[in-house]
């Protein structure tokens, strides 16, 4: 199995829906794979950090602060870009 295969099947191996014979082959890739290994384990890591995370909420001043800049930014981005036309 080559890298490219295993990262397309990376995330059905991580829900667990793929059939036996495809996992030994992804399972036997990760043995001696360091780099596929790498990003599976930090992926499989990555989801369980957010899986039973809750939503943060940012303090009025920050969340104002980021509006503001996003406002700004998509301002500037329609100058650059000039007038629409249909």
């Amino acid at each position: 199995m080559k890298c490219s295969e295993f990262l397309h099947e990376l995330t059905d191996y991580l829900d667990g829906v793929i059939d036996s014979g495809t996992k030994s082959e992804l399972e036997e890739h990760l043995a001696w794979c360091h780099n596929c290994y790498v990003v599976c384990d930090t992926t499989k890591k990555t989801i369980e950090i957010y899986r039973d995370s809750q939503l943060y909420e940012l303090p009025d001043d920050l969340r104002n602060r980021l509006r503001s800049a996003i406002v700004t930014k998509c301002r500037q981005g329609r100058k650059k870009s000039g007038p629409e036309t249909a």
